[in-house]
């Protein structure tokens, strides 16, 4: 572990560790020295094998004529390489055009920056003889850290100048060839000087048609490996405590005739990684060396170098090193060991790796911490960064550098785990996390499980060595607070989902989610989830009725789903309730303080009335803590989906403003004119329809008016709210949203039962706030099962009910591929909802143009309610596998987004 309190960046980088070269051989940079020799090549007929990285720049270098596009072709793919007769012909129409080679290798090195930026093994196919267009792709390959390897075909000249001869397209003058090669012999030795890490150098004609190519994984690339892993974080010489951490974490210790740990295995094949720092400081450190040395070579572990490894490694090889920062006490602990061993510690700290990637890239683990542009490539700037981070140019109150927060501006894929910077405890930011607990220091030794995310630490026996700097706890890792990038959300956008793959954001759409949640919505952190947009029902051909159940039943029966659940459908407004067991639940899980938060479909705040949301979330935190959720979940707080009652308490200006206004209207012209055409009738006057129709319209205004009215009733405080939840979304570590239904609902019913034993324990005066959702399970088999939950439906749209929610009781259903389907996601629920619920949303006399309102399109509405509803439960995993902010907030911001999508707001 290095405490930056205690390293100067001034030591760190000595005359002997230049950060811009990478001396390591374990990064893929050894030389083919041999190749460059003049002495006698081996036999033409041998075939010669050519390393080359998986990732690199491959230079050919080699006189007009000597094969080199032959070669490409033979032994790397079209799309890898890149030629300089391309790119002439690409901007001269002519190949062999040399007035366009100016501008055709600036296409070529723009394709090759492009590619390696991409992380692609490219081939340069040009003659490269001359040092400057060598020095340019050595700078690139630099730019992008990548190795630049050169393979030289040294042909004979008579032999090149010959095949130039046979092509008709290239008449070279004479002069030209002869000159090539003179500049390529002069160039083989200095090619490693150039900044080469492999050269290859293949003699005469035979020698190249016998080479093969052997690409190499990097050194640094273990994707093949998925672990699980256990990460421990800087050890420091602690080798008491780091044995205790061991056997917490399962391992079983290897001990030699001495009785000192030499290996350590996992029963279950776990692979600890080391992040580094094992060495200076603490009391023993050849015992450390000693037991991860064993752990390594056995295979049972992994270890990438910290910038303690690096400096003892060079002060051991009797390199100049400024002794200080715990490097004395190892040299002397190390100076009572074998020569044998100190020879050992030596090979080991030169074969460490500046990082791994593991678990298909899904896991880096280096010492310093380590951005997104740099996994996965090597050079000295990378190796540097991995050793050391990166510095701000200033220091702080202790006169100590200033390390620029990487951690806080990452935006990769990859969990990348480090040490380097001591912190009082380890945390996520931003999809990083900060192992070094200080031990040494007399914090504690941390490990990660992955991918388990859980963390195991063990207390220091002691304070080893007194830091100059205290733990920081405002370090990277002490909590997730900075705020969201607009980059997170800002353009067209593609979200990644489990259950519905590639989700598009238009830029439109998201500019407008901005407004919405920039300017209304909660804090961020708080918002975990946006509930989707729900579908309807198939349209009904039932005479009278746009929306049956029958429909519902049959498309779900159509899609292969046998057992559904129609739940209550309540006349209220949809509402999120994040709740809290205690006032510092939330502030260590969301780094915000307080009850809780109830929202809206959009993210606002549902209530204005702070001291109304903190009553109602009392109320459910107290029906939570009676029925037993929180220690059954095993978490401190709830996230639950449910209907906030009465409807007028979030909607009360649209009642006022749309329905009321209709219904007043109604109610002062319609019996009006009523009267007039009854007069005009009892004058003998020919009316025909019109006064029966009239009268029609009376009726559905009053129907009108007393459907709304259902949906409106006064409260004060807690008097009068009626909360109905029906799902329990998520707790700490866990999705709950895609586990069944009837799982969710027998759970609700317990808090609804225990919030009725909480009013009746308050007395006559306090009523219960929770509600029952009523539901019906259904067999789409069963013709009775059907047939009772339609009746239930009828009779509870005919006592004035909104309807019900359809859903698959299996909650995430996927349909069955084969004949003619073509499988995919399966609508999580439709609605369908009753008649006069449905004249509210289309107007008092709907009925009288069913005809017309049957033609409704419901394919962009379904396709809308799939999307948000794959975006919600993307967010939830997220959540629950504690990754960072941005990652959650990317998917919700999604759902907001998409819901700016034109769709008719009646369906």
């Amino acid at each position: 572990m290095t405490d930056d309190a205690t390293d100067n960046s001034a030591t760190e980088n000595d005359a002997t560790d230049n950060s811009a070269t990478d001396n390591s051989a374990t990064d893929n940079s050894a030389t083919d020295n041999s190749a460059t020799e003049n002495d006698a090549p081996e036999s033409p007929t041998a075939p010669r094998r050519l390393p080359v990285t998986d990732v690199s720049l491959v230079v050919l270098i080699g006189t007009s004529g000597a094969g080199k596009s032959t070669f490409a072709r033979r032994h790397f793919l079209p799309t890898q390489v890149i030629s300089s007769d391309f790119c002439r012909g690409l901007v001269a129409d002519d190949e062999n055009d040399q007035s366009a080679s100016a501008e055709a290798f600036d296409v070529l090195h723009y394709i090759v920056g492009k590619r390696l930026a991409a992380g692609r093994l490219t081939v340069v196919d040009a003659t490269n003889v001359q040092p400057e267009a060598r020095r340019q792709l050595v700078a690139l390959a630099r730019e992008h850290d990548v190795l630049p390897i050169a393979i030289v075909l040294d042909v004979p000249p008579g032999v090149c100048a010959e095949r130039n001869r046979s092509r008709p397209d290239r008449q070279l003058p004479a002069h030209v060839v002869p000159r090539q090669h003179r500049e390529l012999r002069r160039s083989l030795r200095g090619l490693e000087r150039e900044g080469f890490r492999k050269v290859h150098v293949l003699r005469g004609e035979a020698e190249v048609a016998a080479a093969e190519i052997e690409l190499e994984r990097r050194y640094n690339d273990l994707r093949h490996l998925t672990g699980p892993f256990d990460v421990v974080g800087d050890v420091h010489g602690c080798r008491s405590e780091l044995e205790t951490l061991l056997v917490r974490l399962g391992y079983t210790l290897t001990r030699d005739a001495e009785g000192r740990p030499v290996d350590a295995v996992h029963p279950a094949g776990r692979t600890a990684v080391f992040v580094g720092d094992l060495v200076d400081r603490g009391p023993d450190t050849p015992g450390v060396l000693r037991l991860v040395m064993g752990m390594v070579a056995a295979g049972h572990a992994l270890c990438v170098p910290g910038n303690h490894e690096n400096k003892l490694g060079r002060a051991m090889d009797g390199k100049k090193v400024t002794v200080a920062y715990g490097l004395q006490e190892s040299l002397d602990q190390l100076a009572g060991e074998s020569e044998e061993f100190r020879a050992e510690v030596r090979a080991f700290m030169r074969g460490l790796v500046s990082h791994y990637l593991l678990d298909g890239g899904a896991l880096v683990v280096c010492h310093a911490g380590l951005p997104e542009r740099f996994h996965g490539r090597a050079s000295g700037r990378v190796r540097s960064h991995a050793l050391y981070g990166e510095t701000t140019g200033e220091t702080d109150e202790y006169g100590l550098p200033v390390r620029y927060p990487w951690a806080e501006e990452y935006r990769g894929r990859a969990l990348v785990v480090y040490g380097h910077t001591p912190v009082p405890s380890a945390s996520f930011l931003n999809n990083t996390i900060c192992l070094d607990t200080g031990c040494v220091f007399g914090g504690s030794l941390t490990a990660l499980r992955y991918p388990e995310r859980e963390l195991v630490s063990v207390e220091a026996e002691q304070e080893w060595y007194a830091p100059v700097r205290p733990l920081l706890t405002d370090a990277p890792g002490a909590r997730e607070g900075r705020p969201l990038d607009l980059a997170d959300v800002a353009g067209r956008r593609i979200v990644e989902t489990g259950l519905h793959g590639r989700v598009a954001v238009r830029e439109e759409n998201a500019t407008a989610a901005l407004e919405v949640m920039s300017r209304f919505a909660l804090d961020p952190r708080l918002l975990a989830y946006l509930p989707p947009t729900m579908a309807p029902s198939p349209t009904s051909r039932r005479e009278g009725y746009l929306e049956h159940p029958e429909e519902a039943f049959a498309a779900y029966r159509e899609d292969g789903v046998r057992h559904l659940v129609c739940e209550e459908k309540h006349m209220g407004s949809r509402a999120v309730l994040l709740v809290a067991r205690d006032g510092a639940a939330l502030e260590r899980r969301f780094g915000v303080a307080g009850p809780g938060a109830i929202w809206t479909r959009t993210g606002r705040a549902f209530l204005d009335d702070e001291e109304l949301t903190a009553a109602v979330l009392g109320r459910v935190r107290s029906a939570a803590e009676r029925a037993g959720l929180f220690e059954e979940l095993g978490t401190d707080w709830l996230l639950l989906d449910a209907e906030l009652m009465p409807w007028s308490l979030k909607a009360v200006e649209l009642l006022r403003r749309q329905y009321a206004a209709v219904g007043a209207a109604a109610g002062a012209a319609l019996p009006a004119v009523l009267s007039a055409l009854e007069q005009a009738a009892a004058r003998g006057l020919e009316l025909g329809e019109l006064t029966s129709r009239q009268r029609r319209r009376a009726a559905d205004a009053r129907a009108f008016t007393e459907a709304y009215r259902r949906y409106c009733w006064p409260t004060e405080g807690l008097s009068g709210i009626r909360l109905a939840p029906f799902q329990l979304l998520a707790a700490e570590g866990v999705n709950l949203a895609a586990r069944p239904h009837d799982e969710h609902l027998a759970r609700i019913d317990r808090l609804v039962v225990a919030d009725e034993a909480l009013a009746a324990e308050g007395g006559d005066a306090e009523q219960p706030v929770l509600h029952r959702t009523g539901r019906v399970v259904v067999d789409t088999g069963d013709e009775a099962s059907v047939a009772a939950a339609t009746a239930w439906w009828e009779e509870l749209t005919a006592a004035g009910g909104e309807g019900m929610v359809v859903k698959p009781l299996a909650s995430v259903v996927r349909t069955a591929r084969g004949e003619g389907r073509p499988g995919g996601l399966v609508q999580p629920g439709v609605k369908v909802r009753g008649r006069e619920y449905l004249r509210i949303i289309y107007g008092p006399d709907y009925t009288e143009h069913l005809d017309r309102l049957r033609m409704r399109s419901l394919g962009h509405k379904r396709s809308l309610a799939l999307r948000e509803y794959a975006l919600g439960l993307e967010a939830l995993d997220r959540l629950a596998a504690g990754e960072p902010l941005w990652r959650v907030h990317e998917p919700v911001f999604a759902v907001l987004a998409l819901e700016s999508e034109p769709v008719d707001p009646r369906l």
